[in-house]
């Protein structure tokens, strides 16, 4: 049985985002998804409509149907909808149901893309607060770590974040400057151990951020160290947006949606 990430992440329908692109992200890797859904959203490639949260209830026993029947060697968490919800995946790890030492990628998704709500921005930054110290690796985007650490400096907001019991932040500067190179750096413990400079493309791109974290979660649990993962994240993502589906060719300001299948 190839190694297995347990992927807890919302259904897209539009198949852009969510737990399709965790399947079609971690399958790159040669790794296996399994999915605990946490949500039905209604939107599509360009805008979230509406979402209904799975249980917490309902989401733990499909978790625990997985960890109990197949080789999870790596977690990924992306939308998680409610509080609820991340308290219950919290637990999951305070127990040691999910084993001790278990590779997580949490990508803490407060809003899509497109701007459209996936649950209550603060509510759910709060209650993060439980659920981050177990985390190997956070991707936020600016939005997103600034909403964390309360802080405006990139470069503290991860420090913080670190100091908070976050082992390491992968920021991602793409949405504060539209032009030049998109700059990424990992802290761990507090210093910078990686940096990196990626080639800007033009336009935007539904569920990017949820393939690199995906990508990452699979090479961790193929047994690539971080530094490595993310390195070869970086390079597929940059793929799998230069042969991005163009859903709207004659709206320029349309999303596209990553082609996680370039190679084929």
């Amino acid at each position: 049985m190839r190694p297995t990430v347990l992927c807890f992440s919302g259904l897209d329908p539009s198949g852009g985002a969510g737990l399709q692109a965790d399947i079609e992200s971690i399958g790159a890797t040669g790794a296996h998804a399994a999915i605990a859904c946490t949500a039905i959203t209604v939107q599509s490639s360009q805008k979230v409509f509406g979402f209904e949260p799975v249980s917490s209830a309902l989401l733990i026993e499909q978790a625990k149907a997985v960890l109990n029947d197949l080789p999870v060697q790596a977690i990924k968490s992306g939308m998680l909808g409610t509080v609820e919800n991340i308290h219950a995946i919290a637990e999951l790890f305070d127990t040691r149901v999910i084993r001790h030492g278990t590779p997580y990628v949490l990508d803490p998704v407060l809003v899509a893309n497109s701007g459209g709500s996936l649950g209550d921005p603060a509510t759910l930054v709060k209650a993060f607060g439980k659920l981050l110290p177990h985390a190997t690796l956070i991707t936020p985007n600016t939005h997103e770590i600034r909403a964390l650490s309360s802080r405006d400096d990139l470069h503290d907001a991860a420090k913080y974040l670190n100091d908070q019991g976050v082992k390491a932040v992968l920021v991602k500067t793409s949405h504060d400057y539209q032009t030049g190179d998109i700059e990424q750096f990992l802290y761990i413990n507090g210093q910078i151990e990686h940096t990196s400079l990626v080639p800007r493309l033009i336009g935007e791109y539904h569920g990017s951020g949820c393939s690199l974290a995906s990508h990452i979660a699979g090479k961790l649990a193929m047994g690539d160290d971080l530094v490595d993962a993310i390195v070869h994240a970086d390079a597929w993502i940059h793929r799998t947006l230069e042969y991005a589906d163009i859903p709207h060719p004659d709206d320029g300001d349309a999303q596209m949606m990553p082609n996680r299948f370039f190679h084929v």
